[in-house]
């Protein structure tokens, strides 16, 4: 005998229960969110229907604080930007200070700085490379790998620059002290030991068939769309563009500078970790170019007031940081702060393209393609 009631059997082509849509939140706290960041996933399944980002919960004020600070004074909210490429940030920053006041920077201080800045973005895609193998999963070893390669790299910045993470090294009109006696061999013992790391990087993850068989055709990006959706950095070299700021609108010593652009095939979440393990052996070679044609000199230009002061101007810098376009607008008034100053965040902009790429994949995949975006969130919240 059944032990269900008459009125229970379900007739051929009736559904016995209705579904219902459930929604995921991700962070704002949560290690796959690479920060302090709120993604709430809408579900049907396994399958990814819906993705809302939540961003502001690092905000400082970065812009309204530079505006009440001296040119000077303000670096120390720059470098607070993106965290783990501290260097190029102040790079960029003083860049535009120096448009707007018409500053020269002496050639040996721009051998410095590039250094400094790609220095930077080995520091970033190190760290971008050892989340990304945790977050594809079974790959813990990636991590600590990352996190030796970071820590030689913090330690010759303490060197040059008396901090690690938030040196302040950079200034307007160059950088604020010259380099230590026993740079250049402390440099290329970092330089050897981090292309052993993207050597062991490469033999790990670029052709394990578990890492292709998840990132393969995973999420891919057309340059067009890229375009649209004001993507820059890697994630449009990802999708076959060659387009880097370094090269397109070159400044400081990189004209005098030989080195590749990687790019993807296809724009998928592979493409977006291949192109950035390319980049560190490029900046690794041009760190050894800077080495050798490093001129003496001074490193800060001699001219330059105690307090800087800028009577009028307005300037946009591009500057091709880690993440991607990272662009400066300055106003000035006169005095001896900006009137206004803006950022232009790389990972704001490449986050513009999260809900497309996530929207139709497996929730096991959309941390996945999170992750290949490689935010930091000091810089998209400012």
């Amino acid at each position: 005998m059944s032990i269900w009631p008459e009125e229970r059997v379900i007739a051929p082509g009736e559904a016995e229960f209705d579904t219902v849509d459930m929604t995921v939140n991700i962070g704002p706290a949560h290690p796959a969110t690479h920060g302090v960041f709120r993604m709430v996933l809408t579900v049907d399944g396994e399958l990814v229907v819906g993705c809302e980002p939540y961003i502001g919960y690092l905000h400082r004020g970065l812009e309204k604080l530079s505006e009440n600070n001296d040119y000077r004074q303000a670096m120390g909210y720059w470098d607070r930007t993106d965290y783990l490429a501290g260097m190029a940030c102040e790079v960029a920053y003083c860049m535009a200070v120096e448009k707007l006041g018409g500053i020269e920077v002496p050639e040996r201080a721009e051998y410095i700085r590039v250094i400094m800045a790609e220095l930077s973005r080995l520091n970033s895609h190190f760290m971008f490379l050892g989340a990304f193998g945790q977050d594809v999963g079974s790959f813990g070893t990636t991590f600590t790998w990352a996190w030796r390669e970071r820590e030689r790299i913090y330690d010759l910045m303490e060197e040059v620059a008396g901090d690690r993470m938030f040196p302040t090294y950079i200034r307007p009109g160059g950088v604020s002290m010259d380099l230590p006696e026993n740079f250049e061999a402390r440099c290329r013992w970092v330089l050897e030991s981090a292309r052993k790391g993207i050597d062991d990087f490469d033999k790990l993850l670029t052709g394990n068939e578990i890492f292709v068989e998840r990132c393969r055709d995973l999420s891919p990006i057309t340059p067009e769309r890229a375009i649209a959706l004001g993507l820059t950095g890697p994630m449009i070299r990802a999708t076959g563009l060659p387009w880097d700021l370094r090269r397109a609108e070159p400044y400081s010593v990189y004209p005098e500078l030989d080195f590749d652009i990687p790019v993807g095939l296809q724009g998928d979440v592979f493409d977006r970790y291949w192109v950035r393990l390319a980049e560190m052996y490029q900046s690794v070679r041009i760190i050894e170019q800077c080495l050798d044609k490093m001129p003496q000199g001074l490193v800060l230009n001699p001219d330059l007031p105690k307090t800087l002061r800028i009577e009028s101007g307005e300037c946009y810098v591009r500057y091709e940081g880690t993440k991607g376009e990272y662009g400066v607008y300055g106003l000035a008034r006169g005095g001896n702060k900006p009137y206004r100053m803006k950022l232009r965040s790389p990972s704001f902009c490449n986050l513009s393209g999260l809900q497309e790429m996530v929207v139709g994949t497996y929730l096991a995949d959309a941390i996945i393609i999170l992750g290949s975006l490689d935010i930091v969130l000091g810089e998209v919240d400012k």
